[in-house]
Parts: C-alpha cells; structure tokens; sequence
C-alpha cells in the first residue's frame, strides 16, 4: 500500500461580497465550517490562476455584481491506498461529504514515503473513523 498527497479544487461561490480579499476570507471561513471538527486534517487555501496576457499568477477570485466565485484548494494525505486513482477516489468521498453540491476536481496526486510522525499517524486515525 501506498501514500499519497492529494489536491483538488472547487469552485466556490460567494454572495453580497464588495472585494476580492472579502470573498476569500468568506470562502474559506465557509468551507472550514464544513469540514470542522470532523474534517480538520484538510487543508484549504486559495488556488491560482494564470494571467493569460504575463503569465504571473493570482488568486482565483472573478467578482461580478457583488458576487464572487472563488476558486478553492483543498489538500489530505490518503495513506495506504492501492493506487492514485484510488486515493483520488478516497479524497474525493472524504472531503464530498461534507461538501455536498459542491463539484471537486483533483489537480495533482503524488505519493510520499510515510514518516513514523505520531501527528500522520492521528491523521489517519481520524481519516478512518
């Protein structure tokens, strides 16, 4: 069995919001609240999107009308999981509970050499229950 770090996006949309800093702050404060305290191993961020004129990133926020969608990060580790796709699987019916109608769409899986870390071990223990 293998481990992996699993990443996947969703987008996320945010209503009656006058800045971009606002819509993120109010994207994550809500997908947190989904995920917690069950959930507390995932990790949640801002993703990125690249400029299609330089090429430098910057947050994906797109804001019309006081309206935001926000493009959202979401970060597990899977461990022992027979494959990549396997573990995309796992991460997509994990962090999918709690997101309900929210589409997930993985960005990038890679594997990782478990450490004898105590805190990946909670981790998992959580993961599992």
């Amino acid at each position: 069995m293998k481990n992996f770090h699993v990443v996947l996006e969703a987008a996320w949309l945010v209503r009656d919001v006058k800045t971009a800093d606002d819509a993120i702050g109010v994207a994550i404060s809500e997908a947190g609240k989904r995920l917690n305290p069950k959930l507390d191993f995932v990790e949640v961020d801002v993703g990125s999107t690249s400029c299609p004129a330089c090429g430098e990133p910057f947050s994906s926020v797109f804001m019309a009308a006081n309206t935001a969608l926000v493009g959202l990060i979401f970060e597990m580790k899977v461990f022992d999981a027979e494959s990549a796709e396997h573990a995309e699987r796992i991460a997509k019916s994990v962090i999918g509970k709690s997101l309900r109608d929210i589409p997930l769409t993985v960005v990038e899986v890679t594997e990782f050499e478990r450490s004898t870390d105590k805190s990946e071990q909670q981790q998992k223990s959580k993961a599992n229950k």
